[in-house]
């Protein structure tokens, strides 16, 4: 006894995580499966707006939700329409989780997590590699019809099918528990919601980088539509979980429990060419990485690949910049790191080995000075971080047995 009261947090915490990926049953189960159809935000969705809310179950040690979207897209124009860069991953304007204390979790586009899932798994989520780029006299590849797809083209008066899958996060991944949720309570809900893109297709010329389509003409947008949406909800958790022969309460990793992961997005504007642009971090959390998209024309969502930015940096309180680059340095680490290139005018600022840590060094700003900066140019900032939450003591409120 008086050994174990000399541990550490970190020590009793590693211990109890240990304990857990030794004895637990990861359980993967559907909570939720439901048919939306046309028109997406009346009645048929809750409030009268295109937000779908699931109530995840309340049961283990909750690390993630497996997401799948099956959409319809009607093209009532005249013309053929052609996916964006981001295509599949913008038929959700907004995702969100909300966990048992009340807390925000994830507020974030469906882009960010997918880039997110890709960036974790070091390839694009879901994907697969074509039959020619494998040297094998068997039928490996893409060979099943029900996983991440969507037409390149829809044409006049035709409808498309678009299957997308992701991840919603919960733990920082399978080994580490960081923002797990213990769910075995009755006193408290949580919270996924899903906010469906109400402008889906974008207009020829026009800004296309939140759409899923683009190729109308201005005047019949409208008629370009999701006419119905699938969305199933797998939960993954941890069951099974150790208990203490004593006291026989649960076994729980007491500090992954009180931190956050947290994954959020914002878009800034009045940017000007020439001048340094920071976004600054929030206070008091942990950055793992950023991922950073720039438009420099907001009429047309113009977005480079590279050419209209000077560079980026990474600049503390007292304006000392911790790196400098220029975007094709950014790209080459990327390529190193992921194998592959982000969508264009996307930038990927890994901070994984070591966290920026806004309650160590203060305020901390990422900075972007570009070369064109147009009528109407913005930013988006999406962070994904660690918060460690004084409020939640490890599930302290809730049942641990």
């Amino acid at each position: 006894m008086a050994a174990q009261q000399q541990m550490s947090p970190a020590q009793l915490n590693a211990i109890a995580r240990s304990l857990i990926k030794a004895q637990a049953v990861e359980m993967t189960q559907q909570v939720y499966n439901q048919t939306f159809t046309s028109p997406l935000n009346t009645s048929n969705l809750s409030n009268s707006q295109p937000v779908i809310t699931v109530a995840p179950r309340n049961v283990g040690l909750i690390t993630k939700f497996i997401v799948k979207l099956t959409a319809n897209i009607h093209n009532g124009s005249a013309v053929a329409i052609n996916l964006t860069d981001l295509g599949p991953a913008n038929l959700l304007s907004l995702v969100t989780f909300t966990d048992l204390q009340n807390n925000i979790r994830i507020q974030t586009p469906l882009w960010h997590l997918m880039l997110i899932n890709s960036i974790k798994s070091r390839r694009p989520f879901g994907m697969s590699f074509l039959k020619t780029a494998d040297d094998s006299p068997m039928n490996f590849g893409n060979n099943l019809a029900s996983e991440t797809s969507a037409p390149a083209t829809i044409a006049a008066g035709a409808d498309g099918t678009l299957v997308f899958w992701f991840e919603v996060p919960l733990a920082y991944n399978h080994d580490d528990l960081r923002g797990s949720v213990y769910a075995n309570t009755l006193q408290a809900t949580m919270q996924l919601g899903f906010t469906v893109n109400s402008t889906p297709i974008a207009a020829n010329g026009t800004d296309s980088t939140s759409a899923v389509y683009v190729g109308a003409a201005a005047g019949s947008v409208a008629s370009v539509a999701i006419s119905n949406m699938t969305v199933g909800v797998y939960q993954v958790y941890l069951d099974q979980l150790p208990t203490d022969p004593r006291s026989r309460s649960v076994i729980l990793p007491v500090t992954d429990l009180a931190t956050i992961y947290e994954l959020k997005q914002t878009t800034l504007s009045a940017m000007v060419a020439g001048q340094d642009f920071p976004y600054q971090y929030p206070n008091f959390r942990s950055i793992i990485s950023t991922i950073l998209g720039y438009v420099n024309t907001g009429a047309t969502g113009a977005r480079g690949n590279g050419t209209d930015i000077n560079y980026f940096a990474l600049q503390s309180a007292n304006f000392t910049n911790i790196w400098k680059k220029e975007p094709a340095l950014v790209g080459l680490q990327n390529r190193q790191a992921l194998q592959f290139d982000l969508p264009p005018g996307f930038y990927y600022f890994s901070s994984r080995d070591r966290n920026i840590s806004t309650t160590q060094y203060g305020n901390m700003e990422l900075v972007n000075n570009p070369v064109v900066a147009a009528a109407g140019a913005y930013q988006l900032t999406a962070i994904e971080d660690f918060a460690f939450m004084n409020t939640i003591s490890a599930a302290g409120s809730l049942q641990a047995n």
